[in-house]
């Protein structure tokens, strides 16, 4: 007898489970107290439940990710060919002789290897297939399968590998008609996930409406595609409307190019308009021979205004472009500021065509290269780009190849030359024009000849420049300091080599003529040997010896007698910068305030010294003077003994002649400076310095070793 399903027995457990449920739920308030209703008490009893096993027990195992190169470690020319040639065998298809030719050649297999080429070679399903065992081994940077005749199948298996083994990084895919919407698709995924992919040649490979969507998307989204040739792909419609709308938002494309796809001046035109509104990062578009026209050439240029950076280089060739469209470029033209090359050949502008174009062109201050082959110029048009030519100063190159321009055109091309230095190419027809007057033509050639050397000379002055700014670039650069003045008894660094030793150092006066390098060295030379010898106690406070300048060479206001102080707030400013060999050249410029009123100094009573050796010398300018302390001891020189040589070098009959002792004070120097640059030329120096103004500006001239400055 059949149980009826409402008085069913629970099942074991279940019993037990509901009276718990009954006894943790508490009635609720309100509801009436006592069991459930009969109705509630079946669902209960007929519910079931579901148990899921322990994270450990869920996953049995795992299975790493196959290695893609897993095959090609210490690979080597002979493995790959006798894989390529067992799989052919598999496949029962032929075997492909230049590409056994190319793998044979190959030499280096662990870097990415230039090209393999299968240019015309048929390539069906089976013949791609075999192709895996050499993608799976070997790397590319250019893999050519134009006019393989691909179909769909092919074409899907051969992108994937491509994908997969990360094969290539520049692909040509050009004139095979039979991808398909599959071929396309594979095509699509392939520029998605690809990260090595840059550069994808599809010329003559149409990319209609059904296959348009896959491709949009990948450039959409992700695509590290930087070049892109879609010459000849039919896409005028709707697949340049879904191909510009996602171009906007890629940041990784450089270089479009869409010649031949019969683009109209209308939707096409106004979809490139608000590409170039909404990309900065494309560099170059290739719009040569469409229909753009002038209405869609305005469409253009509304975009073109918006291309702050970017774009530098916007094809136009060949698009039926005439002087009302020449308007609207020249209206553009003045707010890019990335635009380089500008080519509009094969339009037919003519001479009202530059003319609108030219004011444009000198407010512009980006273009470099212009493009006015075949667009019906005459002298008329060639006198308009003269007029832009005097006025630029960085055009480099013209191209007015294929127009009528005769001998007054070439005049005023070759007198703007002579006053533009950028222009470094200026085409024009090689066989002069026919003119009525045969000796125009004699004048023709002549013109052309002066163009040329126009542009000659303009590329020698270039490249005199470069070489000027890498001379510049390759020197080191001038330091310049900025130093308080010090008390001299703090600056005893650089120690004053005329008064060590009692000995003095003969130098080169300003008139003088021994200023080579060897004579420079000598002098260093003993200079070292006197200091090591003379020890740190004899020192002087004075900087490194300078050689004064005579006072005719100094202005009114950079004389100064001896005797006048030091104003109390100067500032020196010291450029060096290297010379010859180790030698630094130094100049220092002591700047002082407006100088108080001093009371007037009597007027020097001898105007150059006798030329006994016993009568002391005037003293230099008081900015270049050593002074020191009265109180300390003053180095005497020792009689030099026969038979002996000073530390110098000197002879030793030369120190019969020193001059006395001076007293301390202005003048300690004298007899050094008397030796250093003759008595009779120190004398008169200094009776010019004591017949100078007020004490002023002092530059200060000294050849010194590069040690001992920078010390």
């Amino acid at each position: 007898m059949e149980i009826p399903p409402q008085e069913a027995p629970p099942e074991p457990g279940a019993g037990a489970d509901a009276d718990a449920d009954g006894e943790e739920a508490p009635a609720e308030p309100g509801s009436p107290s006592g069991a459930s209703s009969p109705a509630d008490g079946r669902l209960k009893a007929a519910a079931k439940r579901v148990t899921f096993p322990s994270d450990e027990d869920i996953v049995s195992g795992a299975v790493e990710p196959k290695d893609p190169w897993r095959h090609a470690q210490n690979v080597t020319v002979e493995e790959v060919v006798s894989a390529y040639r067992q799989a052919c065998q598999k496949l029962n298809c032929r075997q492909i002789p230049k590409l056994l030719r190319q793998l044979q050649e190959f030499t280096d297999l662990e870097q990415r290897i230039h090209c393999l080429d299968l240019k015309g070679e048929k390539l069906d399903y089976k013949a791609c297939e075999a192709l895996e065992e050499v993608f799976k081994r070997l790397q590319f940077r250019v893999v050519d399968l134009e006019q393989t005749n691909l179909d769909e199948d092919g074409a899907s298996a051969l992108f994937d590998m491509i994908e997969y083994y990360e094969s290539a990084t520049h692909l040509n895919i050009s004139f095979n008609k039979h991808i398909g919407t599959r071929g396309w698709q594979a095509a699509a995924h392939m520029m998605r996930k690809t990260s090595c992919l840059q550069y994808l040649d599809a010329r003559n490979t149409p990319l209609l409406d059904h296959s348009a969507p896959f491709v949009a998307r990948a450039l959409r989204i992700r695509s590290s595609l930087a070049v892109l040739h879609l010459e000849n792909a039919s896409l005028s419609g709707r697949p340049l409307m879904l191909l510009a709308t996602a171009l906007k938002m890629n940041m990784n494309l450089r270089e479009l190019y869409l010649a031949d796809n019969k683009l109209n001046g209308l939707q096409d035109s106004a979809q490139l308009g608000n590409l170039l509104k909404f990309n900065c990062s494309l560099q170059i578009l290739d719009l040569r021979n469409n229909h753009v026209l002038d209405s869609g050439l305005a469409y253009i240029c509304e975009g073109l205004k918006e291309q702050r950076k970017g774009l530098v280089t916007l094809v136009l060739w060949n698009n039926q472009l005439t002087h009302t469209g020449m308007a609207f470029v020249g209206m553009a033209l003045p707010h890019t500021q990335s635009l380089e090359t500008l080519n509009l050949g094969h339009n037919p502008i003519g001479n009202e065509g530059v003319r609108n174009l030219k004011n444009g062109l000198i407010s512009n201050r980006s273009v470099l290269r212009l493009g006015l082959a075949s667009t019906k110029l005459t002298c008329e048009g060639a006198v308009a780009m003269a007029e832009f030519i005097a006025e630029s100063p960085r055009l480099l190159r013209l191209d007015l190849r294929e127009n009528e321009i005769k001998t007054g055109g070439l005049m005023a091309l070759s007198l703007a030359l002579k006053v533009n230095h950028s222009l470094l190419r200026l085409d024009l027809d090689r066989e002069p024009k026919k003119e009525p007057v045969k000796s125009f033509i004699e004048t023709q050639k002549a013109l052309l000849a002066e163009i040329q050397n126009g542009c000659k000379r303009n590329f020698v002055l270039v490249r005199e420049r470069e070489e000027k700014q890498q001379l510049q670039l390759s020197a080191s650069m001038p330091e310049i300091t900025v130093t308080e003045p010090q008390p001299l008894e703090e600056s005893g660094d650089l120690p004053a080599i005329g008064s060590q030793n009692g000995a003095p150092s003969p130098g080169p006066g300003p008139d003088s003529d021994s200023d080579s390098d060897s004579d420079r060295e000598e002098q260093e030379d003993q200079q070292d040997q006197q200091r090591d010898e003379g020890g740190t106690d004899q020192r002087s406070s004075a900087p490194c010896p300078a050689l004064i300048p005579s006072a005719d060479s100094l202005g009114p206001g950079d004389r100064s007698p001896p005797g006048s102080p030091s104003p109390p707030a100067e500032q020196r400013i010291s450029v060096s910068s290297p010379g010859r060999g180790h030698k630094v050249f130094v100049v220092t410029r002591v700047e002082s305030p407006p100088e108080r009123p001093e009371p007037p100094v009597p007027p020097a009573s001898v105007s150059s010294p006798p030329p006994s050796p016993p009568s002391p010398p005037a003293s230099p300018p008081a900015q270049t003077v050593d002074t020191q302390d009265p109180e300390s001891p003053e180095p005497q020189p020792e009689p030099a003994q026969a038979g002996q040589t000073l530390p110098n070098g000197l002879k030793p009959e030369f120190a019969l002649t020193l001059p006395p002792e001076p007293r301390p004070g202005l003048e300690a120097k004298g007899g050094a400076c008397s030796l250093e640059h003759g008595r009779q030329q120190a004398g008169g120096a200094a009776s010019r310095g004591q017949s100078g103004g007020p004490a002023g500006h002092t530059v200060t001239l000294s050849f010194c070793s590069g040690w001992s400055v920078m010390s």
